[in-house]
């Protein structure tokens, strides 16, 4: 019988854990930036004393990119890295595309279609 409260126990446990898992995630994609840039529109996530960020700010500001800039040193920042499991800056959303780096490569893959010639 005890082995049986036992199991039943465990079983409640795992249950709590699992949606509390669940509410983590939803909570977390209510943050994801692809919420904010359907198809077209241009989000990164940077902080100040990231040289590559300052680069490409700079690369966008010279081309007429317009985008939104988080901060990662902010709670809104933060949570949009954690939301895409970043774990490095520069992180630019474009459209639903995400490119993590300072990758020009991917950057003007995805901006050409855009209209931007940055690189």
């Amino acid at each position: 019988m005890r082995m049986l409260w036992l199991l039943l126990a465990l079983g409640v446990i795992g249950g709590v854990f699992h949606l509390a898992g669940r509410y983590h995630e939803a909570r977390l994609a209510e943050h994801d930036p692809r919420r904010q840039t359907g198809s077209r529109d241009i989000v990164m996530l940077y902080a100040e004393w990231c040289g590559y960020c300052r680069r490409q700010q700079a690369e966008f500001k010279r081309a007429g990119v317009q985008y939104r800039a988080l901060d990662v040193d902010t709670a809104e920042g933060e949570q949009a890295m954690q939301a895409l499991k970043a774990r490095g800056v520069p992180v630019t959303v474009i459209g639903q595309e995400v490119v993590h780096g300072y990758n020009t490569a991917r950057l003007q893959q995805l901006l050409t279609p855009l209209g931007h010639q940055v690189y």
